[in-house]
C-alpha cells in the first residue's frame, strides 16, 4: 500500500470502527499526520501567532485517527477498547506502540479478512 492509498483509505473510512487495518495503512497515516501538523504549525506561527489551523485539523482527523487505530488493533486480534490502555502514562503508550508494530493475525479473525 502506498502513502497516497493509505491516506485515502483512512479518509474514505472516516468513522468506520469495524474491519482491519494493516501496518502500512496505519503508519502511512501517522506519517501524514506528523507532516500535516508540522506544516500547519509553521503556517499558524506566521499567519496568526497562535494555533488555529492545527486545532481545526486535529478535530478533523480525530475520528479517522481513532478509526484506523481501532482497525489496527482488530488486525492483531484485539478489541478496540484496548485503545484505553493509552490512558496509562508511558506504560500504556509503550504497550500500544508494540501492538501497532506487531504483525497482524494471518487469515481471517473475528474482525474480518486480512487488510
Amino acid at each position: 500500500m502506498s502513502f497516497t492509498e493509505a491516506v485515502l483509505s483512512v479518509f474514505s473510512k472516516y468513522a468506520v470502527f469495524s474491519g482491519r487495518a494493516g501496518r502500512p495503512e496505519f503508519w502511512w497515516f501517522a506519517l501524514f499526520n506528523v507532516i500535516a501538523s508540522l506544516v500547519l504549525a509553521v503556517l499558524d506561527k506566521f499567519l496568526f501567532g497562535y494555533e488555529i489551523l492545527g486545532a481545526i485539523y486535529g478535530l478533523a482527523v480525530l475520528l479517522p485517527g481513532l478509526g484506523v487505530a481501532v482497525r489496527r488493533l482488530h488486525d492483531i486480534g484485539r478489541s478496540g477498547w484496548w485503545l484505553l490502555v493509552g490512558i496509562i502514562p508511558l506504560v500504556g503508550w509503550i504497550v500500544l506502540l508494540v501492538w501497532y508494530l506487531s504483525r497482524g493475525t494471518p487469515g481471517s479473525n473475528e474482525y474480518g479478512a486480512p487488510a
